[in-house]
């Protein structure tokens, strides 16, 4: 099924990517495919999917595509740019004026309000291995901790809050004392989405975003 919002002028700007080295598929949360992603509000997963469709270029459009763009990266540049210019990318509000956007997996790309230095989907990888220890080993001091947030470039105490803040949103602990920290509301939200559900799919979800943080 099409994206209401894809348009195949944008196969222009998957080829691009495709043809960055290394050359072939990036991966479905990479940096690069995300950022296409938050320019085109058109979601990773469909442009990951469309990109599978490119490499066989089974039809004629996608032959023509190559046969015009495959080996002249000057040209597919020089069209590329003229193409956003046209479009208005990096000018969203320009670009979708009159069009409503019913903006999802955008929202978990994005700084939080509460921390800038947080977006959802670092609490996405912060719950996943929030399972995996126990309250007393979820530390700035423990190797996984400390690992996690060199990975996402925040100090392992920041993890550790946020881990701090996802046991008042388990039910299995019965935290009975309070706590008020702004990072509350979207960790209940995090916890509401993945909290409640099949550890292997939160599991799974973590080890592919960890291709957006590389």
């Amino acid at each position: 099924m099409t994206h209401p919002l894809w348009n195949d002028e944008y196969w222009l700007l998957l080829l691009q990517l495709y043809l960055k080295k290394p050359v072939g598929m990036k991966p479905l949360y990479s940096r690069q495919l995300v950022d296409l992603s938050l320019e085109t509000h058109v979601p990773p997963r469909y442009l990951y999917n469309q990109m599978f469709r490119l490499r066989h270029s089974n039809s004629p459009l996608l032959h023509l595509l190559w046969e015009t763009y495959g080996k002249q990266p000057k040209k597919l540049a020089d069209d590329v740019k003229k193409l956003k210019r046209m479009k208005g990318f990096g000018k969203s509000e320009k670009f979708y004026d009159g069009v409503e956007i019913k903006e999802t997996f955008e929202k978990d790309f994005r700084p939080l309000p509460q921390n800038k230095q947080l977006k959802p989907v670092m609490l996405i990888m912060i719950l996943d291995l929030y399972f995996r220890l126990t309250p007393i080993t979820m530390s700035p001091e423990t190797p996984e901790v400390r690992q996690l947030a060199k990975l996402m470039h925040i100090t392992p105490q920041l993890v550790a809050d946020v881990m701090d803040v996802f046991q008042f949103c388990d039910p299995y602990l019965n935290r009975d004392d309070m706590i008020i920290n702004p990072l509350l509301l979207p960790c209940q939200e995090i916890w509401n989405r993945y909290g409640n559900d099949n550890p292997e799919t939160l599991s799974a979800l973590a080890a592919q975003l960890r291709d957006y943080f590389k």
